[in-house]
C-alpha cells in the first residue's frame, strides 16, 4: 500500500500562507507521511500593476486571513510601487525546489511566503527567489539554471494543467492519495483542529485495510 498527501497551493495565495502552520502540524504528527507539493497557479501571467483599489481590497482580505490563521501580514500598501501580482515565478520556484531537493521545498515555500506577506518583498523577482533558495539550502547556480530551463517551464505547465483537469479552483487544497485513489481533506482554509481528525480517520481506514500478519 502506498499513500501520501498532495498539497495543491500557490506561494502567493494568502490562505495558503494562513494554512502553513496546519501543514507544519501535519508533518510533526506524521513525519513518515510523504507530502507532494503541486503548484496550482493563482494568478500566473498577470501583467498589470496593483492599483489603489486592488490594494485596498487585498488589505481587507489579508486582514481576514490574519484573524482566522494568526499568521503575520503587512499591509498591501507596503508592497513596492508598480508591483505586479504574477504568481508564476514563485510557483516555478516551488517546482524547481521540488525537483532539486524535495526535502527542502517546504522550507523554501515558507521562506517565499514570509518574504511576501510579512516583509512585503517582491518575490516575483528571480534574483530574490534565488537568494531565498540559497538560504533554504539549495545550490545557487543549480537553482538559477533550473529556474530558467525549458524543462521547468514544462513541469509548471503540467502542474497547472493537472490542477485544472481535476477541477481544483481554490487553494489551499489538500488531497490524500492511497493506491492511486484520491480523497479530499480540504478545499480552502481549515484549522488544525478541523483538518487533523479528517486525516487521522483516513490514515486509520488505510491501516484497517492492511492484511493481518
Amino acid at each position: 500500500m502506498t499513500q501520501r498527501l498532495l498539497y495543491v497551493m500557490d506561494p502567493l495565495c494568502s490562505w495558503c500562507w494562513g494554512f502553513a502552520p496546519v501543514l507544519d502540524a501535519i508533518q510533526a504528527a506524521h513525519p513518515d507521511l510523504a507530502i507532494h507539493m503541486v503548484a496550482g497557479g493563482l494568478r500566473p501571467g498577470q501583467r498589470d500593476p496593483l492599483d489603489t483599489a486592488s490594494r485596498e481590497a487585498l488589505a481587507e482580505h489579508w486582514e481576514a486571513v490574519e484573524i482566522a490563521s494568526g499568521q503575520p501580514f503587512l499591509n498591501p500598501e507596503d508592497l513596492p510601487v508598480g508591483f505586479v501580482y504574477n504568481t508564476e515565478p514563485p510557483c516555478r520556484a516551488l517546482v524547481v525546489g521540488r525537483e532539486l531537493d524535495v526535502t527542502r521545498v517546504w522550507t523554501l515555500v515558507k521562506a517565499i511566503q514570509h518574504a511576501f506577506y510579512a516583509r512585503a518583498l517582491d518575490v516575483t523577482q528571480t534574483a530574490l527567489l534565488v537568494d531565498l533558495a540559497e538560504q533554504a539550502g539549495y545550490g545557487r547556480r543549480a537553482f538559477s539554471e533550473s529556474f530558467d530551463a525549458e524543462i521547468t517551464r514544462a513541469a509548471i505547465a503540467a502542474d497547472f494543467s493537472w490542477t485544472r483537469d481535476l477541477g481544483i479552483a481554490g487553494f489551499p487544497t489538500l488531497l490524500a492519495q492511497r493506491d492511486g485513489q484520491l480523497a479530499l481533506l480540504t478545499n480552502g482554509y481549515q484549522s488544525v483542529s478541523e483538518v487533523m481528525p479528517l486525516l487521522n480517520r483516513w490514515l486509520a481506514a488505510g491501516e484497517a485495510r492492511q492484511p493481518a500478519c
